[in-house]
Formats: structure tokens, C-alpha cells, sequence
């Protein structure tokens, strides 16, 4: 008997040791699958969040796909009603010759009527839908059309112009719109600087395309233009459309290209327009 409790001993200590060896198993086993369980649900929080960020921008971009469809409509029709207004003002300036007095008055109308003009046909160039006609042509040529266009602009607010964009430099694009986004950051940069001073365009050609750097001397750009410069609507002028800035975003964007803004170490904003080389591959 005594034989057989001696015996039976080991057999007991080796399966509290398994009993052991089990339990510590299964408590492993049950941390890693909390530790499982926290991560998945961090990971369903995380596609959440991601989820209603990608959800509103989808809604924001759809407003904005039906605001566009809406102000290109009414664009057609004001600008359809605004052709005869410019003929009737033409016709009246010369019967009122010489009505001093009343070509103040004159002066004033036609003031709005331009402005209004304008709005017009950034909202035109805004809602515009078409693809880009590429053509191949050298870009300093284009930066003096632009220069040349705002000269009024630039001796009545003492803005040095500066062509820094190498002769040598080609780009493929298409040329109409680009005139029109160089012509709206030059515009832009020449607002910046009421007091003077210098608008500089420059160009390279680095891995990813050609960068067009458009600089200006004026104060910089606050935090909140920084993230919103080129969003609709959004300005820091007086009577401003906001759509200048967002145009250009519009054409880097259909040349798969990007804009982006920013202020200079020396002070002033640098706009910076890119235009990728996939472009060229497409144009061919």
C-alpha cells in the first residue's frame, strides 16, 4: 500500500505541473486575445473617424459640384445680359462728351459694370469642364504676354516686374490656361503690395515637372490663408470673389499637376505651381 501512495506521488505533482502549464497557456492565450480585441476596436474606431472625414468631403465636393453647375448657369445668363449693357454704355459715354459732370456718373456705372464683368468671368473660367489643349511652348515668352497685360497695373502701384524664368525652359501644357493662372497669382501678388515692390516669376525643372514660382514683396500670408488660399470663395479682400486662387488650383489640377502656397524666409508669399511630367506623356 505504502508502495503504491510513493508511487502514485510523482503522478500527482506532474499533473498539478500540467494543470499549471495549461492555466498559464490559457491566461496567455486570453491576454493576446484582449490585447486582439483592443487593437481590432482601436482599428474600427480609426476607419470610423476616417470614414465620416472621407463622408464630409464627399458632401463638400457634391455642393460644390452643384454650386458650380448653379453659377455657371447664372454666369451664362448674366454674362448673355451684360453684352448689350456694355453697348448702351459705350453709346451713351459719347453723347455725353461733353457732360463733364455727367461722366462722373458714367465713370462710376462703368466701374461696377467691370467689376461685376469680372466676377462673371472667373465664375466662367471657375466652372469651366474641359479637357487641356496641350501645346508645346516656351514659358518666359508667356510670363512677358502676362507682364505686358499688367503693365497699367504695375506703374500705377510701382511694382517691379522680373522674369527670372530661363529662355531655354519649354513646358507642355495648355497654354490658355496657364496664361490665366499666371495671370490670377501675378494679380494676386501685385494686391499684396499697395506701397510697391517686386513681382518675381521663376521656373525649374526638377524630378517631378517644371515648378512655377510666383513671389511677391508684400507682408505674407496669415495661418488661415496658408490652409485656405485656394479653396472657393474664401478671400481676404474687399470685394473679392475668391475664386482667383481656386482657379489656379483648378488648372494644376487638370494637368494632374498641384498648387501650393507659401511665404518666403525674406518675407512676401510664394505661390508655387507645378506641372508634372506625366503631362508631357499625356500631351503625346
Amino acid at each position: 500500500m505504502l508502495e503504491q501512495l510513493l508511487e502514485a506521488e510523482p503522478l500527482a505533482v506532474a499533473g498539478r505541473a500540467d494543470l499549471q502549464t495549461v492555466l498559464a497557456a490559457w491566461h496567455e492565450a486570453t491576454v493576446r486575445l484582449e490585447q486582439t480585441h483592443e487593437a481590432l476596436r482601436a482599428e474600427v474606431r480609426r476607419l470610423t473617424d476616417e470614414l465620416e472625414i472621407k463622408n464630409r468631403e464627399l458632401a463638400r465636393k457634391n455642393r460644390l459640384a452643384d454650386l458650380g453647375q448653379m453659377a455657371a448657369h447664372v454666369a451664362h445668363e448674366v454674362r448673355n445680359s451684360l453684352v448689350p449693357v456694355d453697348l448702351y454704355l459705350s453709346l451713351l459715354r459719347r453723347r455725353l462728351a461733353d457732360d463733364a459732370d455727367s461722366l462722373a456718373v458714367l465713370d462710376k456705372a462703368t466701374a461696377g459694370f467691370t467689376a461685376l464683368d469680372a466676377t462673371v468671368h472667373d465664375l466662367l473660367h471657375f466652372t469651366a469642364d474641359r479637357a487641356p489643349q496641350w501645346q508645346s511652348f516656351r514659358l518666359a515668352a508667356l510670363v512677358d504676354e502676362v507682364f505686358a497685360a499688367l503693365a497699367p497695373q504695375l506703374k500705377a502701384q510701382a511694382v517691379a516686374a522680373v522674369n527670372a524664368v530661363p529662355p531655354e525652359q519649354w513646358l507642355t501644357a495648355d497654354q490658355h490656361m496657364l496664361r490665366r493662372a499666371l495671370l490670377n497669382l501675378s494679380l494676386n501678388a501685385i494686391d499684396a503690395m499697395p506701397d510697391g515692390g517686386e513681382l518675381a516669376v521663376a521656373a525649374v525643372c526638377g524630378p517631378y515637372g517644371v515648378e512655377i514660382e510666383v513671389t511677391d514683396t508684400g507682408p505674407g500670408l496669415s495661418e488661415e490663408t496658408l490652409q485656405r488660399a485656394f479653396e472657393p470663395f474664401f478671400t481676404t479682400k474687399r470685394g473679392g470673389t475668391g475664386l482667383g486662387l481656386a482657379i489656379v488650383a483648378r488648372v494644376a489640377e487638370v494637368h494632374q499637376g498641384a498648387a501650393s502656397a507659401g511665404n518666403c524666409p525674406e518675407g512676401g508669399a510664394v505661390f508655387t505651381l507645378l506641372i508634372p511630367h506625366p503631362a508631357l506623356e499625356a500631351a503625346a
